[in-house]
């Protein structure tokens, strides 16, 4: 029983410090959820803070099919630029093909990577950020490998 409340505690202990850390990373990056659009090719973009560092970003593409991504992206600050990091991380994808239907299984997965840079504009609700989103597709022959997707992204902060 002893075990339990001291588990319990260190549990609370934890919980705590990554609450304040994530407090203070939120006031230097200014903002913890944006929505937007992502240019080359064309999505809509969604940020969110989960951890005291990391964000998960969200996109669905209208390119060659439907396509939906998730990246969980490690940030870190520019020091002496207010509002500025570069981030890097790994993620996934599924993609249905152009003209065909979800349910009849023309879709593949695939893995993605991320590295860029993310500006929150000080006193605006604005975000902007660049980055290069190269992937890999399973069950696509020879064009396993796509470098194409360099992302301008322009998003408004919620909170």
């Amino acid at each position: 029983m002893k075990y339990k409340f001291i588990f319990f505690y260190i549990v609370l202990i934890f919980i705590s410090l990554n609450t304040f850390a994530q407090r203070k990373y939120y006031n230097e990056a200014r903002y913890n959820t944006a929505i937007g659009i992502k240019f080359i090719p064309g999505s809509i973009s969604i940020k969110h803070t989960l951890f005291s560092k990391n964000k998960f970003e969200g996109l669905i593409y209208n390119w060659k099919g439907v396509r939906a991504v998730g990246l969980y992206e490690f940030e870190n600050r520019i020091e002496g630029l207010d509002g500025l990091c570069w981030y890097i991380g790994p993620g996934a994808h599924i993609q249905f093909e152009e003209g065909s239907r979800a349910y009849d299984g023309s879709y593949y997965l695939g893995f993605d990577g991320v590295i860029g840079i993310d500006w929150k504009i000080k006193n605006a609700p604005i975000n902007l950020s660049i980055d290069w989103q190269p992937s890999f597709d399973f069950d696509q022959g020879n064009e396993n490998f796509k470098s194409n997707f360099l992302g301008i992204g322009l998003r408004y902060v919620i909170k």
